[in-house]
């Protein structure tokens, strides 16, 4: 086949393509490359020399290194802690024969369904210092710290059992699909139940378990809610730190460097999980052989601990969902002295949200942030997958690849690259000041949404049957209107699907947001994270609950028309 010239490539792309293209291009340098690369230069460069003085002051502060070991110290912690408390939850749902197992695992599961703010404000109102437990330890024993709930214990409480979800997702399927087969030959070969359980069992979901503990590392690498929240002033972590010094320009380069280090940290781990991944053997739970049975724990003494721990922990995650709820319906005074009764229940606290423009402004705001984000990023998400499928150049593998940059960058990263790059005119965003803007954010949350949304509208392109572009090609269609006509209506349903689980998870944002928000245009992040300060009014708490558990109720909504109505045709 005859090499298409650069003339005759243009031609075949079609005015559209270049347009599109260009677009592209432009996104990348300016968006995703250009604020990263200049955040680098701002720390390193000084006056066009090369200069590693930042690192003397990041040494010199006593409290940017105590925050780096803080967050290490959190994320090793973490590893075993969330390792111990995710592997129990999945053998109590999936592999030991426990009464009302699905009852538990909707009770575990619940942290999918609320951001970290909310379920840190929800563990802070149980523990802390005006907190429904909290009094009661005092009422056995006045002499107890009021502020016992706060610093390393806390921040590491909350984020264990907030890190679990990764277990529950991708650590439930692996069980289901191990071998029964093994596990009878085992027992047939005289094994034990704790030798089956360890020596046949665990063996085979390493794989799994050693990308979760990944994920798992750097989520309490980049911890931001819990240590902001409950961490007080001795157990602060990196990103916390890194809010700190961004708002003073003579250490915002410290903050710079903190983000660095911590954008290099993940991008090491992910590697390492890429690389172990591929070399990884997953033959053991992909080619199932008999489906595995739930098995009964015959010792009385072990049954009886395995269920006491298994309701145990169900109260831990649903405590604090049940009391947002119920404090959603209470007046001010019971929420002040962390009181429950009948007669203090109202609707004054949902009248108020639906009726109070200035209360109902930060869900306004929210929303318009979190769905124009969600669109726009699944259309840029199209227009990248589109190329990708129909060409296999350089420029579509580069194409990719450059959209994938924020997965291997924390938050915190990308909403300094953007500010430090975009406090002044630039031209690539045509002089225009972008900091201190309304934009600006909405440009955060595209940013950080794309590399999700381009992985999965690209397997719902490759899903595509061949032949039917094929056909259309040959009945004179255009690209245009085979996109439109034959391809959209498949792969509809998946782009509409990233689009809600985009919009729910943006909607109480707050690591970008922290950064970027507008003062006058407070979305509800902001707003939550304000509220569970020890300072806030009674009347701010109050609507904290009430927003907490309409977003509950969004996100379960959401979940439930994407996952179970898909569950529910299978």
């Amino acid at each position: 086949m005859k090499k298409m010239s650069f003339k005759e490539r243009l031609k075949s792309i079609g005015t559209g393509g270049i347009i599109i293209r260009a677009f592209l291009i432009w996104f990348v340098i300016a968006v995703l490359i250009f604020p990263n690369a200049n955040l680098l230069i701002s720390v390193f460069f000084k006056n066009g020399e090369f200069s590693t003085s930042v690192f003397g002051k990041l040494i010199s502060s006593e409290r940017a290194m105590r925050s780096l070991e803080n967050s290490f110290i959190l994320a090793i912690s973490l590893v075993v802690t969330v390792s111990i408390v995710g592997i129990l939850l999945v053998m109590f749902t999936e592999y030991f024969d426990i009464k009302g197992a699905k009852i538990l695992k909707v009770g575990y599961m619940s942290t999918l369904v609320y951001g970290g703010i909310i379920l840190c404000t929800g563990y802070k109102f149980i523990y802390g210092a005006n907190g429904i437990f909290t009094k009661i330890l005092l009422g056995v024993n006045p002499n107890i710290d009021p502020k016992w709930f706060t610093g390393y214990f806390a921040v590491m409480f909350i984020m264990t059992f907030a890190c679990t979800s990764n277990h529950i997702v991708f650590l439930t399927n692996a069980v289901r699909q191990i071998d029964y087969q093994n596990i009878e030959a085992a027992r047939n070969m005289g094994a034990s139940f704790g030798t089956i359980l360890f020596k046949v069992v665990l063996p085979v979901l390493k794989p799994i378990l050693f990308a979760i503990t990944i994920l798992t590392f750097l989520t309490g690498l980049g911890a931001m809610a819990a240590p902001l929240i409950v961490g007080g002033e001795s157990f602060q972590t990196i990103n916390p730190m890194i809010i700190t010094f961004a708002q003073s320009s003579y250490s915002r380069e410290i903050a710079a460097l903190l983000a660095i280090i911590l954008g290099i940290a993940t991008v090491i781990l992910l590697s390492i999980m890429n690389k172990m991944e591929k070399g990884g053997n997953y033959i053991s739970i992909s080619k199932t052989k008999s489906k595995i049975r739930k098995q009964k724990i015959t010792n009385p003494v072990a049954n009886f601990i395995a269920h006491a721990l298994a309701y145990f922990l169900f109260v831990i995650y649903t405590a604090p969902i049940l009391l947002v709820i119920i404090y959603s319906f209470s007046d001010s005074s019971s929420i002040k002295n962390a009181t429950l009764s009948f007669g203090s229940l109202t609707l004054q606290n949902y009248k108020i949200l639906f009726t109070n423009a200035n209360v109902f402004k930060p869900y306004v705001i929210s929303i318009i942030y979190s769905l124009l984000a969600a669109v726009i990023g699944a259309i840029i998400a199209v227009l990248v997958s589109r190329i990708i499928h129909k060409s296999k150049g350089r420029f579509a593998a580069a194409l990719e690849y450059s959209m994938m940059i924020p997965w291997l960058l924390p938050s915190t990263l990308i909403a300094l690259g953007i500010m430090i790059t975009y406090d002044t005119p630039r031209i690539l965003m045509g002089n225009k000041v972008l900091v201190g803007s309304v934009g600006i954010l909405l440009l955060a949350y595209i940013i950080v949404k794309i590399p999700f949304s381009l992985r999965m509208i690209k397997a719902a392109f490759f899903g595509v049957e061949a032949s039917l572009e094929e056909s259309a090609r040959c009945m004179g269609s255009s690209s245009f209107y085979t996109m439109r006509r034959v391809i959209m209506p498949i792969i509809l349903p998946s782009i509409l699907s990233i689009i809600v689980l985009n919009f729910i998870s943006m909607l109480v944002e707050y690591d970008l947001t922290v950064f970027l928000y507008h003062p006058l245009l407070q979305p509800l992040g902001i707003v939550i994270k304000s509220a569970s300060d020890e300072n806030a009014s009674l009347n701010a708490q109050a609507m904290t609950f009430v927003y907490a558990v309409v977003l509950i109720i969004i996100s379960t909504a959401v979940l439930y028309f994407t996952k179970g109505k898909k569950s529910r045709k299978n």
